[in-house]
């Protein structure tokens, strides 16, 4: 076979820069989350310096996890499926390689700030003015490229995947400029341009979408391309697909105010982010069965397979998340999990429960593609990961349910005479075989990471990334 790339040929080099960082950021944000884990358990181990306290480092272990690993993630899968499906390059080299060089800089940016205290204190958007802006440049180019690339496709079809990849785009730019609006008083200090309950509003509108955007639509993109490619089966309805796609993008924008129960926000703006939330529970198990059928005549599969076990067990937990996720913007249930412990196990059960094991399951999947390789270095460490994974996982949900429950019904538990049963002091220490748990699962889920990364070392080394690309050129080729 002839190794010259012809300019025709897939550009894989963006991608495989992408699914490497993919795995050093998941092993930064993922061990640092262990550490501030153990911090509630050993408060000592804030080593008595305010850049390592929890309260610094605890956004930066939200913003590598979730840009950092999720993003790079999404980055490196969306070029890959939108080449593959429209069969044509990126329309850009230059400004493909601009966003990952762009996106590595806010995160450097994100590690140098975040520990030193310049934040907004707004919630998943505590990045100063001046990378914020980086931030946005960057996003606009990924939709450049994008988009483009859609626009110069080779097919007449704009596969569903892309889809959603396209609508978590536009949408997280969205969010963020309009959330971002500042004004700055010095290079890393600015004031919201919102002020009391509308800035609250706005943030929530921002970060419950940067959920169900960032960390849903553009999953749904990768599961909705990698599910079926892994299976080996079409998708199981291509008009679910399709239904599934504008209830959800219609749907969730509204689900923000669901954060602001019992507080100033206006009743009625609660009331109405509680109703949609709820309604929101119908397109989100739409995509959990769509993916769940798609495995119709392929269960058997299972058996040998551990990426696709990564890939169904994510879903899983999707479904579980999002029955959930409704479930806690009632406001009366709200009442008992609001500032509780049940909140963290939420939130992890869709972040490493869903997020990470689809990203996980489509690297395993991806990698060896874009490294000219027929398969990853050992199925046996993937398997591994796998059982590391999952039990991680439920460790750190289980005991965050219980320490929430525990945490709500004491803090409104009160005597006779209308006193608090409980201070806060014993309502911590209640709590605290449930952070050593946490601290456990944790530590179990990240040290998967690590079998991931020889893998991934062992699998890049035996590599050929050129006859990768002229394979994808043959593709190309082929295709018209």
């Amino acid at each position: 076979m002839s190794t010259a790339i012809s300019p025709t040929a897939y550009n894989y080099k963006v991608v495989r820069q992408f699914a490497i960082m993919t795995v050093v950021w998941g092993i930064l944000g993922m061990g640092l989350g262990v550490f501030i884990a153990s911090q509630l358990v050993w408060p000592e181990l804030n080593l008595g310096l305010e850049w390592t306290t929890f309260g610094r480092l605890r956004p930066l272990h939200t913003n590598l996890v979730i840009f950092a690993f999720g993003g790079c993630a999404l980055f490196g899968t969306s070029y890959y499926v939108v080449q593959r499906t429209c069969q044509t390059r990126l329309i850009s080299d230059s400004l493909a390689s601009f966003t990952f060089w762009g996106w590595q800089a806010v995160i450097v940016g994100a590690i140098i700030t975040l520990p030193l205290g310049y934040t907004t204190t707004k919630e998943y958007a505590e990045l100063e003015w001046p990378l914020a802006i980086l931030l946005a440049i960057v996003w606009v180019t990924y939709g450049i490229v994008f988009f483009g690339t859609i626009t110069k496709r080779k097919t007449k079809h704009i596969y569903v995947g892309n889809w959603f990849y396209g609508a978590f785009i536009v949408v997280t730019a969205m969010l963020h400029i309009v959330n971002h609006a500042s004004l700055p008083v010095s290079f890393f200090k600015s004031y919201s341009a919102y002020a009391g309950a509308t800035d609250a509003m706005i943030q929530w509108w921002y970060g419950h979408n940067a959920v169900g955007f960032f960390l849903t639509t553009g999953f749904l993109g990768m599961m909705y391309y990698f599910v079926p490619k892994q299976a080996e089966r079409p998708i199981y309805s291509y008009r679910l697909s399709i239904v599934h796609f504008w209830a959800l993008i219609t749907l969730y924008i509204w689900a923000g105010p669901h954060h602001l129960h019992y507080t100033a926000l206006p009743d009625w703006a609660q009331s109405l982010g509680m109703a949609m939330s709820i309604i929101l529970l119908a397109p989100s198990w739409g995509g959990m069965i769509n993916g769940m059928m798609t495995l119709s005549g392929a269960w058997h599969k299972l058996r040998t397979d551990p990426i696709l076990r990564f890939l169904v067990v994510s879903l899983a937990f999707y479904g579980m998340s999002t029955f959930e996720g409704p479930m806690m913007a009632i406001k009366t249930v709200n009442a008992l999990s609001h500032y509780t412990d049940w909140t963290i196990g939420h939130v992890h059960a869709g972040a490493l429960g869903w997020v990470a094991m689809i990203s996980i399951g489509a690297m395993y999947h991806m990698i060896p593609k874009v490294y000219g390789q027929k398969q990853m270095y050992s199925t046996g460490l993937i398997n591994v990961h796998f059982w590391l994974a999952t039990i991680g996982t439920v460790l750190y949900i289980a005991s965050m349910w219980v320490n929430g429950i525990t945490q709500g019904l004491m803090w409104r538990a009160i005597n006779d005479d209308g006193t608090l049963t409980y201070s806060f002091v014993e309502a911590l220490q209640a709590s605290h075989p449930g952070f050593i748990v946490r601290a456990l699962g944790g530590a179990i889920f990240a040290s998967g990471m690590l079998f991931m990364a020889y893998n991934v070392f062992r699998t890049v080394r035996a590599s050929n990334p050129v006859e990768a690309e002229a394979a994808s050129n043959i593709a190309v080729v082929g295709a018209h």
